[in-house]
């Protein structure tokens, strides 16, 4: 693997050559959010597919695949349900004529709806970009280590030592992402598209075609069908990932950026079945790496990293490193676009320019930078960031789709009701269990306050809003510009 330097250097060469090419073409603001609403299908189905593959199911989906087992291969079900959902609203968003999903929001329900769900949006997505800057930090450590092992690169700041790989990597995505916006992006993520593709199912089939069970299994516990957990343990760990994709910031700037309703609905299917293979190839390669590597890993969310450098030939491992870069580098472009293009258009007044996207980006990107050195987790971090957007924004974004008749008071104080109880959630439940085990108790609390937030969130958010909509029925009219069936 003393190659796969060199290869990545080869790869981000020339993705940032792609993106200069394209910077010359980025003239105004919509040019740098929506590439001038010009993607065809087959661009949209590589940015559709690489930006919902992305750390979350690399790190994230792999670490709890390690632990969990068989039935993690249930994990691509909320993504591609989703999916099958938006090939049906996607041609209805195109025509609305927007740029973000906040305008869509305030188009349908006012200016408190438009600037609430654009505070969800940025910060929720910088927490997602942060742990991007994490993952890439964990490949670098593997590219480029010595003898000993993982390469660490540190400075000491504050008398603490911080890894400098997160600014590295920091450095080039937000670097790449201003140059061009959705053009480099969009791009980006068709060569990531393919790379995974490529890589991922190759190395199954290596690892697959090579398997002996006698020398490499997996527990009786890992091959129990519902992995350990209750039905409510995998509601919330499904739920919050149907909510992101059904409102996902990310995939509705790509459908808005299509250049037709119909072909932004074509991407849609095809990148249902671009999904369905990927995401079930990744949970089976780490499936195959928990079985050839074992169960003491120092970081179980680097079983495919592990499995790239230990277990696969160098060709095959040259390219699944290559995809792993591909896949860090397309999400946290995205969602790096997706947050400073909200700022732009929803938070600041006056129409954004390009020179008002770049500044965001950087601005942003370095906030995201400062986020990646406060958690070293992969699939409890994303979850939540999930919830804290799904809450909040998804079920408004449905009602301004689907019943734009809904009145404004009812889909702001639902977003408020969801984004403060998963808020209050997260901070008041760990407080209690903490004040408990102070008392000497054993920390246990009852069961309906051990749920993850997005359930009593999302409750919240739909009782608010249905309570505030029945007071304020007779009051509401049907909205300029809302979206019929």
């Amino acid at each position: 693997m003393s190659l796969a330097p060199l290869v990545v250097f080869l790869m981000l060469a020339v993705l940032a050559a792609v993106a200069v090419f394209h910077a010359a073409r980025v003239r105004t603001g919509d040019d740098f959010a929506l590439a001038g609403r010009g993607l065809g299908p087959g661009v949209l189905v590589g940015t559709l597919v690489a930006t919902w593959i992305g750390t979350g199911s690399i790190f994230g989906n792999a670490e709890f695949t390690f632990e969990t087992g068989v039935a993690a291969f249930l994990l691509p079900l909320p993504g591609l349900a989703g999916m099958l959902l938006l090939a049906r609203i996607a041609p209805r968003l195109r025509r609305f004529g927007v740029t973000t999903v906040p305008e869509v929001l305030g188009r349908s329900f006012g200016l408190g709806a438009r600037r609430l769900g654009a505070v969800a949006l940025v910060g929720a997505y910088l927490i997602i970009v942060s742990y991007q800057y994490r993952a890439g930090a964990a490949v670098a450590e593997r590219l480029f280590a010595g003898p000993d092992g993982p390469r660490a690169l540190e400075v000491v700041v504050f008398g603490a030592e911080l890894s400098l790989w997160p600014a590295l990597f920091a450095f080039f995505v937000i670097l790449y992402t201003a140059l061009a916006g959705l053009f480099s992006v969009a791009w980006t993520d068709l060569v990531a598209g393919l790379v995974i593709l490529v890589g991922v199912l190759a190395s199954v089939a290596y690892l697959g075609l090579g398997w002996d069970p006698d020398l490499a299994a997996l527990p009786e516990a890992l091959l129990r069908p519902g992995g350990g957990l209750t039905a409510f343990g995998w509601v919330n760990v499904l739920l919050p990932s149907f909510l992101l994709i059904l409102g996902d910031a990310n995939l509705m700037q790509r459908f808005l950026a299509a250049e037709s309703p119909a072909a932004a609905r074509r991407s849609a299917l095809g990148a249902f079945a671009g999904l369905l293979v990927i995401e079930s190839a990744v949970i089976a390669l780490a499936l195959l790496g928990r079985a050839y590597l074992g169960g003491d890993l120092a970081n179980p969310a680097h079983v495919i990293i592990d499995t790239a450098f230990t277990l696969v030939p160098p060709v095959l491992g040259l390219g699944l490193v290559a995809a792993i870069v591909a896949v860090v580098l397309s999400t946290a472009d995205s969602y790096l676009l997706a947050s400073s293009t909200s700022a732009a258009t929803d938070l600041l007044p006056g129409r954004p320019s390009a020179g008002r996207h770049r500044s965001l980006v950087l601005l942003l990107g370095l906030v995201a930078l400062g986020l990646a050195y406060t958690s070293d987790s992969f699939f409890r971090i994303a979850l939540y960031a999930y919830t804290l957007y799904g809450v909040t924004i998804t079920p408004a974004l449905l009602a301004a789709l689907l019943l734009p008749r809904t009145p404004r008071q009812a889909v702001v104080g639902g977003m408020l009701a969801g984004l403060g109880t998963a808020l209050a959630w997260k901070l008041v439940v760990p407080g209690l269990r903490a004040s408990r085990l102070e008392a000497g108790g054993d920390g246990a609390l009852p069961a309906w306050l051990d749920l993850d937030p997005v359930l009593p969130a999302l409750a919240a958010n739909v009782l608010v809003a249905v309570l505030l909509a029945l007071a304020f029925r007779s009051r509401r009219k049907e909205p300029p510009g809302g979206l019929q069936a």
